[in-house]
């Protein structure tokens, strides 16, 4: 008989379940868990991504600066044929690290390994002479926009830093002027290179990926990742004795890590 009382009251309830409220609350439910989910993935592809690639020109003083933010110390260097790589601990009283890898600098090299490494970065150092830059922004320019059109740098969007070198001579130019002919550069690029029927990385899209705004004069604040620009110097103004004036790309290594 209690069963049999039970029984209109449990039939009302399965009527409950069964209306649209229910499946309003069961979607919205859904929904969260599945954006959860994406979230989750996302923090977890770029907590994976630990590498920090150092990239740029041959004699920018890419591996000097590596040395240097490993050791500390001076040391003569040469032409990168191959990549170098070393676990860097971004300060001393935190446990946090990241990858460092010197990407070489030479045309017929550097965008094979870019393509190697390019998927595990977590932020980039882009070392420009300062004191040749004048003379080599062409060049500069053509593979920054390189690796700024790459499907999977524009994919994961890491923090890019361009750290304007050999600060400590008297003719190297200031990260600003750098920075303004980087963008005339790049804006220019992206203009003849818009008849291009592949992108750069080999696939077939189209044409490249769109630099920046269309119809817009291009500028770095465009771009999906955070750009900004340091000055430095791997040598330092003693020369070998002294220490080098990377205080600025320290930081923004703390930062990113």
């Amino acid at each position: 008989s209690m069963a049999g009382g039970l029984e209109p009251h449990l039939e009302a309830l399965r009527r409950e379940l069964r209306g649209p409220a229910v499946l309003s609350v069961l979607i919205a439910l859904i929904a969260v868990a599945i954006t959860f989910l994406i979230w989750r993935f996302v923090q977890g592809r770029r907590s994976s991504r630990k590498a920090v690639l150092l990239l740029g020109l041959c004699d920018a003083g890419k591996t000097l600066l590596f040395a240097r933010l490993l050791s500390g110390r001076y040391r003569d260097t040469q032409t990168s044929i191959s990549d170098s790589s070393a676990v860097y601990r971004v300060s001393r009283d935190k446990s946090t690290n990241v990858t460092l890898i010197d990407l070489p600098g030479h045309e017929s090299l550097r965008l094979q390994f870019l393509e190697r490494f390019k998927a595990a970065a977590r932020a980039i150092v882009f070392v420009v002479d300062s004191v040749a830059f004048q003379r080599e922004v062409k060049d500069v320019a053509e593979f920054l926009y390189q690796v700024l059109v790459d499907s999977t740098v524009l994919r994961n969007a890491p923090a890019l830093l361009i750290a304007c070198n050999k600060q400590d001579v008297t003719m190297a130019k200031s990260a600003k002027l750098i920075q303004q002919q980087l963008e005339k550069e790049l804006n220019t690029l992206r203009v003849t290179r818009s008849a291009a029927p592949t992108s750069l990385d080999g696939s077939a899209t189209g044409g490249p990926a769109q630099l920046g705004k269309k119809g817009k004069d291009f500028d770095f604040s465009q771009l999906p990742m955070k750009v900004e620009f340091v000055e430095c110097s791997a040598r330092g103004s003693k020369g070998e004795e002294g220490e080098a004036d990377l205080e600025g790309l320290e930081k923004w290594l703390v930062k990113v890590a």
